[in-house]
């Protein structure tokens, strides 16, 4: 049989638990010392200077908790180590002409005012974003093309108006090359006879200038490059990066005006499939000429790009 022993209230103290043994009260001592002696050497003692930040100890809390008592500079030495950076007190915000909330659909400005090619576009590319003019946001500043290839034009308008606007930009910059005029009219296609030139005054110029040639030199082609800048993609000095998709139409240039489908040099271009006489873009119906333009192989390879970026 076990018998239990009850030993008197008197040998722990009224009210007391059992006493410490001596060899942990002296354990406990030294621990405590220990720890006042960090506690009084601090982070200078290791080297760490006024605005250095001191690294996380173990359990002292989570990361975040720790970010949030360092100073403002800490704090903004921690974010340009990792890549990220501070938005500069008073920095302007979108204008309400472009802001875009978070639940819009997206907007992608074309850099044009010709509603011909604003909706060719839309054909063309079939995005979910809602392509807009130079007119529908109300922007009346004229880029100087000074570029002297298409691509730089087309890099020109496209920069120029993703600053101006605070919309993410497409640029075209196209045109005509004609062999018998050693590659003209090129980046003048669109003013070849005159600042004020029309469509009508243009393909005149063009056939009197080529008048009496066989079909054999009046090779031509048009050309496109469709460029694209993002605003908010800019670099430390300003700079926007921009990409750019190229597309080729060969044929040649007919010797008179037929068809009223198409624009500008439409109805004197002869695709290459044809045979010289034959039909005229100005006579191919537009869902034909969309399947084979310079500026359809341009937005082909354009599309990819701009589904990638959410449009």
């Amino acid at each position: 049989m076990i018998r239990a022993f009850r030993l008197p209230q008197a040998a722990f103290g009224a009210g007391s638990a059992p006493a410490t043994p001596p060899a942990t009260s002296a354990r406990r001592r030294a621990r405590s010392g220990r720890a006042l002696g960090r506690a009084q050497t601090g982070p200078a003692a290791h080297g760490a200077g006024p605005n250095q930040v001191p690294a996380p100890r173990p359990g002292s809390g989570s990361v975040a908790s720790q970010h949030e008592s360092l100073t403002v500079g800490q704090r903004s030495g921690l974010r340009a180590a990792s890549g990220e950076s501070e938005a500069a007190p008073g920095a302007p915000l979108p204008s309400p002409a472009t802001a875009q909330p978070a639940s819009a659909r997206p907007r992608l400005l074309v850099a044009t005012r010709s509603r011909h090619k604003l909706a060719e576009l839309r054909d063309l590319l079939r995005l979910r974003a809602e392509l807009v003019d130079l007119d529908d946001v109300g922007i009346a500043d004229e880029v100087e093309e000074t570029g002297t290839t298409f691509a730089a034009n087309a890099a020109l308008k496209a920069r120029f108006y993703a600053r101006r606007s605070g919309l993410p930009t497409l640029a075209d910059d196209s045109g005509l090359e004609v062999d018998a005029l050693g590659g003209g009219p090129g980046v003048r296609t669109r003013r070849y006879s005159g600042e004020q030139a029309t469509d009508a005054g243009n393909n005149a110029k063009l056939l009197a200038a080529l008048a009496g040639l066989p079909p054999g030199r009046r090779g031509a082609r048009y050309r496109c490059v469709l460029a694209l800048a993002l605003p908010d993609r800019a670099g430390p000095r300003g700079g926007l990066p921009v990409t750019l998709a190229r597309g080729t139409f060969e044929g040649r240039i007919g010797t008179a005006p037929r068809g009223s489908n198409g624009f500008g040099y439409d109805p004197i271009f002869e695709p290459a499939e044809e045979p010289p006489g034959g039909a005229t873009v100005g006579e191919w119906p537009p869902e034909r000429k969309q399947a084979v333009s310079h500026r359809a192989r341009a937005a082909r390879r354009m599309g990819p790009v701009l589904a990638r970026e959410g449009f």
